[in-house]
């Protein structure tokens, strides 16, 4: 063969192995969920557990419907699109970085296999027997008897959740951070019920009974 033709074949041959590769089907799954999940390792942490300092939640055993619907919303702009929802506008690229066919379901199918944290409690000042009074009438229906969530209704299980957290969805509900977008319809749901707490203190009585529930029901 001759000298340049040589040098140009073996100057296309490694271009066309990585065109090849491109477009090689991607194995989607519980395995390919776990590798892509250590792009949320530096904010949710090795187990799930979140970061209060970054204003991250508890994700560990989240149920896959829950997860794949957030990261969608995530991913359309639904959620985390208010200039000010800090958090939510760090979760927005990482949500589009899962951008092939799959990728959203095979993280929520690992994140749905870790083990989730008992409840723990960081707040203070919450008032258990009005919390449950509270609870009864605002968030029983859709969360259930033991705040463990609803998939019909498309409600999360709070009681492995972090009370931080979960005063700060509250506080973001009730002031339009989240809920807002007309795409949001559970969002929208939850704003109404956020609505009607009417302060601080009565957010902390909800959380408080909240945490006397079983943890993982």
């Amino acid at each position: 063969m001759p000298r340049k033709c040589y040098a140009l074949v073996t100057l296309v041959s490694p271009l066309l192995s990585l065109l090849a590769g491109c477009g090689a089907p991607v194995h989607q799954g519980l395995a390919r969920g776990k590798d892509l999940y250590n792009t949320c390792v530096p904010c949710h942490g090795r187990d799930g557990y979140g970061n209060q300092a970054l204003g991250a939640p508890v994700i560990a055993g989240l149920p896959e419907w829950y997860v794949a619907g957030q990261l969608t919303k995530f991913q359309k702009g639904i959620r985390g699109a208010h200039p000010d929802d800090n958090e939510g506008a760090r979760m927005r690229p990482m949500a589009r970085s899962l951008n092939l066919p799959g990728d959203v379901e095979s993280v929520a199918q690992f994140v749905a296999t870790m083990k989730p944290p008992g409840g723990f409690s960081t707040l203070s000042g919450g008032n258990v027997a009005a919390g449950q009074t509270r609870f009864g009438s605002i968030c029983f229906t859709c969360h259930g008897p033991q705040a463990q969530g609803n998939p019909d209704l498309k409600a999360p299980r709070l009681t492995s959740q972090a009370d931080w957290y979960m005063l700060a969805q509250l506080q973001k509900f009730k002031d339009g951070l989240r809920g807002a977008n007309s795409e949001d319809t559970t969002g929208q749901q939850m704003r109404v019920m956020a609505s009607t707490l009417e302060d601080h203190q009565a957010m902390l009585d909800v959380i408080a009974y909240i945490r006397t529930l079983k943890p993982n029901p």
